[in-house]
């Protein structure tokens, strides 16, 4: 059987398996297996693939710097790639901020005050929300004072003052190149240390079937289908505008440089089920570089670009959840937002789609931000916790897709599908 028939195997059984065994989630032994064997099992697998993920991410981002700098494509690569990625952003707030208006999910409903998840949780969103810096500020802090210390804190929200100093990094490594000073032994070893960090992902995924099991097993066991079915209006309206996205945004894009998209995401179909299993945009990212490298087949210097810049700066689906997510506590607790309102929860959503951590529940402290400025109860976040790992494994698939399809219409050729 091939790697992503065990994937959906183990997906599926997973699912099934957590929803049956939901009702006996308050049994002593029920909790210590979930605490002992499958939670475990899927962070050992996460914390294999994150332990690369910085090193990785600063190779490859210098590498593919380097190379486009060395032949002088740096600027209209990543002029091409901003133009997409804002174009891609704004298309996915339309289509949910246009489809919760519509169908206003939120009115009318009445929450049972047991699905309302208040504590530690939200506290800690709070806290995460409170420390988020003015815009300003946090465009200054891009640059990074000390690279090592943002490289210790980049998966905590720090991946793109990491970026920054790798950006800069293979810029200055191809000038001197080009002044005729000898680099060649220092892009071997970043060439090196970059292909090391994909052999240990290799051996990850010895571990996949089993960490996707777990995974999916965890969220589905704490939850179960009944709070699916209490939200099921707020859910299904997310699901539907994601579907939007990828099957009629995301299509139109790649048909416009002349690329099937149904081969497109049939060649990408085993990243998306990494990305909804772990809900993770940076633990999918080395899976991303090798089907973009190995089986779409494009150029290494733009996709390592575009995808390692793509994982923290384009999150599509991010956007377009926090824009009706927004929309939908208003609908709930009955504050009517004005035209300009929503023009500025739009705004705010693309600009937050831009640098969100690439990690499960990274959107949540700007949401929380966005219910504030526009007079929304912020402990309101309390409603969707149930929902958001589920919809957060969803999510995560349509941000990594747009990585990819950014990366087809950047790149100067064609994917070989």
């Amino acid at each position: 059987m091939k790697r992503h028939h065990w994937l959906i195997l183990a997906l599926v059984l997973g699912a099934l398996a957590g929803v049956l065994c939901h009702p006996f989630a308050d049994s002593p032994v029920a909790q210590f297996i979930l605490q002992n064997i499958f939670e475990p099992t899927g962070q050992v697998f996460l914390r294999l693939i994150f332990m690369i993920v910085v090193p990785m991410v600063f190779c490859g981002l210098c590498l593919g710097v380097y190379q486009l700098s060395e032949h002088h494509g740096l600027g209209q690569v990543v002029s091409r790639t901003l133009l997409y990625t804002v174009l891609a952003s704004s298309a996915s707030v339309f289509i949910g901020v246009s489809l919760t208006n519509i169908l206003k999910p939120g009115a009318g409903i009445t929450i049972p005050r047991e699905l309302v998840v208040n504590g530690e949780k939200v506290e800690k969103i709070a806290s995460n929300a409170e420390s988020a810096k003015p815009i300003a500020q946090a465009l200054v802090e891009i640059i990074p004072s000390n690279p090592l210390s943002s490289a210790v804190k980049a998966l905590d929200g720090e991946m793109l003052a990491l970026m920054f100093f790798a950006l800069i990094f293979g810029i200055a490594l191809a000038r001197i190149e080009r002044e005729g000073e000898k680099t060649l032994s220092l892009i071997t070893i970043l060439e090196q240390i970059y292909a090391t960090c994909m052999k240990i992902v290799d051996y990850a995924m010895v571990l996949a079937p089993f960490a996707v099991f777990a995974l999916v097993f965890s969220s589905a066991f704490k939850f179960g289908h009944q709070i699916l079915i209490s939200l099921s209006y707020y859910v299904a309206v997310v699901l539907g505008a994601l579907l939007l996205q990828q099957f009629v945004v995301y299509s139109a894009l790649l048909k416009s440089k002349g690329i099937s998209p149904w081969k497109f995401f049939s060649q990408c179909r085993e990243v998306y089920l990494y990305a909804f299993a772990t809900a993770s945009s940076n633990a999918t990212l080395p899976r991303s570089l090798e089907c973009a490298e190995h089986k779409l087949q494009l150029t290494p210097e733009s996709s390592r670009f575009v995808l390692t810049v793509g994982s923290t700066a384009n999150q599509n689906g991010t956007a377009l959840f926090e824009g009706i997510t927004v929309l939908f506590l208003a609908q709930i607790y009955h504050v009517d937002l004005t035209l300009g309102q929503q023009v500025q929860v739009v705004l705010m959503s693309i600009l937050a789609g831009i640098g969100t951590a690439g990690v499960p529940g990274g959107s949540l402290p700007l949401i929380m931000i966005l219910l504030r400025q526009v007079g929304i109860p912020p402990e309101g976040i309390g409603i969707i916790l149930g929902v958001d790992r589920f919809l957060d494994m969803c999510r995560t698939t349509i941000n990594v897709s747009g990585d990819l399809v950014i990366a087809a219409l950047v790149d100067h050729k064609k994917p070989a599908l």
